[in-house]
């Protein structure tokens, strides 16, 4: 048990101390308390958390943030996908280390952290911020799983809401226009705006991947670029994927296939490496876009990635339900192809009233008659 002591500090105010045995037996103390009712109540917690094993000795807080930051990047390195350890690697670098590297994680308090969330979310957008903060967040849940914190204060902490992006679609008509301006990415430009493959996909595919008997393309790399590096490795997801081609897009893909061999790229550069997605400016995406738009003042500012959207798009307007919107852009879940396109499933609610009015309003009408 815990034993309370009075002592005088060096300007003669006196003080008290608890003398208490840590859960490995070394025994230890903690000084300075005002009052001995104050030390008898750190020696009641001590004594509760031993019992309930959330004990974690002063000591071994006093680590930095500095010190387990570097560690913990190394080991997300292991399992994360280049692209999203980069992100993290730079949120570290650039804002998390700075403001706290030298703090030590026993000194890291809620309100601290909230006040750094709020002074990066005047200076930066939504998702840096929470990359930030899920940064620290995660950091010190390490600390926390190896007994060097009791809790994390980093959690909770509220972070800037994201303003969803408005997705930008092009008809059926407009897809046609755009790929008649791309030239030798006629087949890339209707691949993505049917199929909706995402550019590393695209960019990773070779001959051999395509059945076009079947018409169906086996996803199983993605080529991403980060830096001025082309990582390739497995999908987003994880897991691979087959797509069923529209029989126009499979004779483009022909086309663009012919004269080379299973192993060749399908769109390489022009060293023969893999295809970097085309800038916002200056780029034959962008070029294009401009020659239709002045053919078309309605035509909208499109990405490679926004054509992704338009995969969805008309898919969904040619009768496809979400879960096959979803398997078709790999989505994790039902819900996030929802979340991404609820405005393109209103109509639903729309044709489920319809519906409901064709099947039970007759009979409703007769019994009110």
């Amino acid at each position: 048990m815990a034993t309370i002591e009075k002592y005088q500090n060096a300007s003669g105010a006196t003080l008290y101390m608890c003398r208490y045995r840590q859960p490995n037996g070394i025994q230890t103390k903690k000084r300075g308390f005002a009052t001995k009712k104050a030390a008898e109540a750190f020696a009641s917690t001590v004594e509760v958390e031993k019992l309930q094993g959330s004990y974690v000795a002063p000591t071994l807080g006093r680590v930095t943030v500095g010190q387990l930051g570097p560690l913990w990047l190394a080991r997300q390195q292991a399992h994360m996908k280049p692209s999203g350890w980069r992100s993290y690697e730079s949120a570290w670098r650039i804002h998390v280390e700075p403001r706290w590297g030298a703090v030590r994680i026993a000194d890291v308090k809620f309100s601290d952290v909230q006040s750094w969330v709020a002074e990066l979310s005047a200076k930066r957008g939504p998702v840096i911020v929470e990359t930030c903060a899920s940064v620290l967040r995660r950091v010190l849940d390490d600390a926390v799983s190896d007994r060097l914190l009791a809790s994390n204060p980093a959690r909770g902490v509220k972070l800037p809401k994201r303003t969803p992006r408005r997705n930008v679609y092009l008809t059926g008509a407009q897809l046609d226009a755009l790929a008649d301006e791309v030239g030798r990415y006629r087949s890339l430009v209707y691949l993505l705006g049917t199929v909706g493959l995402r550019w590393g996909e695209a960019a990773a595919l070779r001959v051999g991947d395509v059945d076009f008997l079947r018409r169906r393309i086996a996803l199983h790399r993605n080529a991403v670029v980060i830096g001025r590096q082309v990582h390739v490795g497995s999908l987003k997801s994880g897991k691979n994927r087959t797509v069923v081609l529209p029989r126009f897009v499979a004779d483009e893909l022909a086309v663009t296939a012919e004269g080379k061999g299973r192993d060749e790229l399908l769109w390489p550069n022009v060293i023969g490496g893999y295809l970097a997605p085309p800038a916002a400016r200056d780029s034959w995406l962008s070029g294009a876009v401009k020659r239709c738009q002045k053919a078309d003042p309605t035509f909208p500012r499109i990405t490679a990635h926004a054509l992704r959207h338009t995969a969805a798009s008309l898919a969904i307007s040619a009768g496809a339900n979400v879960k096959v919107v979803q398997r078709m852009l790999g989505h994790s879940s039902a819900a996030m192809t929802l979340d991404v396109y609820a405005d393109l499933f209103d109509t639903d609610l729309d044709a489920v009233a319809d519906r409901l009015d064709l099947a039970i309003g007759p009979r409703t009408t007769a019994r009110g008659r």
